[in-house]
């Protein structure tokens, strides 16, 4: 179903352009958007949530390692899709965008750049995870617009599983 892989360009692009601007305008500090979302920017060398963001170098080629093994299986799935599982097909592509734009990162800087910063207040006393408490507020980690299509892909792609969705299913697969 390589009709959708306008999708991933789409998004690897998207994400590309927007992390070109944040590091040339957030590089100074941040800008607060609302009274729960700012334009900060991270340099993250770890994966989700932080993980292994303090390790000391290695982590980098072992992300890009199972990233570039994500590109294979998405792309992989993607061929052997029906005309029917479009559902599949616009979340692997969301997936392969989001992963594209995130290897790139590494590939050139060894790190992935993060700009979106949501948060709420709190009293101090306790954030619910993955919510980080930090200058009174409790704030999820910083993302990008990879992350987010990764994530919408994933959604997309567990609906699917769970039988739910906008796939009609025609006669046996």
């Amino acid at each position: 179903m390589f009709k959708f892989l306008w999708i991933a360009a789409v998004v690897y692009a998207l994400d590309q352009v927007s992390k070109y601007f944040a590091v040339k305008f957030l590089a100074t500090g941040a800008i607060s958007v609302t009274s729960f979302f700012d334009l900060t920017l991270v340099y993250n060398s770890g994966a989700a949530f932080g993980f292994l963001s303090s390790a000391s170098g290695w982590q980098n080629m072992l992300f890009i390692g199972i990233a570039a093994v994500a590109v294979v299986v998405v792309v992989t799935m993607a061929r052997r899709l029906g005309v029917h599982d479009t559902q599949v097909a616009i979340g692997l592509m969301l997936v392969l965008g989001g992963a594209t734009g995130n290897l790139t990162d590494r590939l050139v800087h060894s790190y992935v750049i993060d700009f979106i910063n949501l948060y709420y207040p709190s009293d101090g006393s306790f954030c619910f995870w993955p919510f980080a408490l930090s200058g009174g507020a409790c704030h999820w980690p910083v993302f990008n617009v990879a992350d987010s299509a990764i994530s919408i892909g994933a959604v997309l792609l567990a609906l699917d599983a769970l039988g739910l969705g906008f796939r009609t299913r025609h006669g046996p697969r």
